[in-house]
């Protein structure tokens, strides 16, 4: 990922968040919002028949959300409601390697 950057938040219940996020000038949004999808893809190609409330058993569930700006900036927020599993598959495909 070029221009979505990724946060985890752990909490009590067992469910995770992970957000991705984007802030850029509507030129790039296009870019970001295949980096969307592409994040999108992977989770229904690697649990797609297990999406839905994770309170209920599911693996993920995820809301999209694109604001337009003043001053010709778009944001755009990936959020996932995730298991614990999911959030291990994806910090293991779409985590930055290390740097030495």
């Amino acid at each position: 990922m070029r221009l979505l950057t990724f946060d985890l938040t752990d909490s009590s219940d067992d469910i995770l968040t992970l957000e991705a996020m984007a802030s850029t000038r509507e030129a790039e949004h296009a870019a970001v919002m295949a980096e969307a999808e592409q994040v999108l893809a992977w989770a229904q190609a690697e649990f797609g028949g297990r999406q839905g409330p994770v309170e209920d058993g599911n693996a993920w569930d995820h809301e999209l959300l694109v604001q337009r700006e003043e001053g010709g900036w778009v944001t755009v927020t990936l959020t996932f409601s995730a298991s614990a599993e999911f959030a291990e598959a994806f910090q293991a495909r779409f985590a930055e390697p290390d740097e030495d």
